[in-house]
């Protein structure tokens, strides 16, 4: 046999004895692989992933971020279906007012609201009778554009509940406001504001002012000729014009008796210029002009008209006789 040939048996014998052939691992080497094999498959998937935690790390920073972000871009003042008025605008047409998200009350104004003439407002009012019970209520009107303010319902006492209702649902009023557009309306109690709502006036409509009444006749009134009574109960100019009724409350309707003196006229015209507000309106219930009757009480001309003087102030009544300025009579009517 050749050496080669002795060397390569050799060779098998020496790779028999090892693990390619026979039985490779006893029992006791069997059993610890696979205790082994079972524990690092348990550590493997009790061992938290690293990535999940770094998602979820970024998620908690992103969440913080957007609530503070959130919480700064939100106006002061803000709150879930709150009209806080600092958050809206404060002109914006609004005929209830709020505190707290609870409606304390709500203007009803007439619907043919206009400007330059009275019409009647309903405040109705939500809180218990006893929070203006023997309170003075008042109301001033802002105007928007010209920042004007006025008193436009005076104050009253407020003594008992409004009729047929446990407090006041219907407190009612009635004023004049001069310009159209935005009104701010603020109730006082005691002279302390209890809260405001914005009211959207209409301009005037056409008054059918006779044509011969011209501006100029308003710059020409001398305010400080107060009309003085004379005669038979007449108050005005004595020997020119003057009216019975004058003294009686007017700001309701009223029965007034004209007086001229020194005129022949057939007609009578009658325009009444608002000191205080500088508008002017009709104080005849049916028009601008009557028709005057013959002699009565010294005067030469005379006629009864039922009048309504629009809101409390200082008055010039411009009379017009056949289209002519004849007089002005001053009066301060305060009821």
């Amino acid at each position: 046999m050749s050496t080669v040939e002795n060397k390569l048996k050799n060779l098998r014998r020496a790779m028999n004895s090892t693990t390619h052939k026979g039985h490779h691992f006893t029992e006791i080497q069997k059993n610890n692989i696979r205790r082994a094999t079972r524990t690092e498959a348990s550590f493997r998937r009790d061992r938290p992933n690293k990535y999940l935690i770094f998602s979820l790390i970024i998620a908690a920073v992103s969440i913080f971020i957007l609530l503070i972000s959130t919480e700064v871009m939100i106006p002061p003042g803000t709150s879930n279906g709150n009209t806080d008025e600092s958050t809206v605008d404060q002109w914006e047409v609004r005929h209830e007012y709020r505190e707290n998200n609870q409606i304390l009350f709500n203007v009803y104004p007439d619907p043919q609201l206009t400007a330059g003439k009275p019409f009647g407002y309903l405040f109705s009012f939500r809180e218990p009778f006893e929070t203006y019970e023997g309170k003075e209520l008042s109301i001033n009107a802002y105007n928007k554009k010209t920042g004007e303010r006025m008193l436009v319902s005076p104050p009253q006492k407020i003594t008992a509940p409004s009729p047929g209702y446990v407090s006041l649902q219907r407190f009612t009023t009635t004023f004049l406001v001069p310009y159209s557009g935005l009104w701010k309306y603020e109730v006082l109690l005691n002279g302390k504001v209890y809260g405001d709502v914005i009211v959207s006036v209409s301009e005037k409509p056409e008054d059918n002012l006779p044509e011969f009444v011209q501006e100029s006749d308003y710059e020409q009134i001398n305010w400080d000729r107060k009309a003085t009574a004379f005669g038979h109960n007449i108050i005005g100019n004595k020997n020119k014009s003057g009216v019975i009724g004058a003294d009686m409350p007017s700001l309701t309707n009223q029965k007034w008796m004209w007086h001229l003196w020194g005129t022949d006229a057939k007609e009578l015209t009658v325009v009444g210029y608002h000191r205080e507000t500088g508008t002017v309106h009709p104080v005849l219930n049916n028009g601008w002009t009557i028709d005057l009757a013959g002699e009565h009480n010294g005067a030469d001309a005379h006629a009864v008209s039922s009048v309504k003087i629009p809101m409390q102030g200082e008055w010039a009544i411009l009379l017009y006789a056949d289209g002519e300025l004849f007089d002005v009579l001053v009066y301060d009517i305060e009821e």
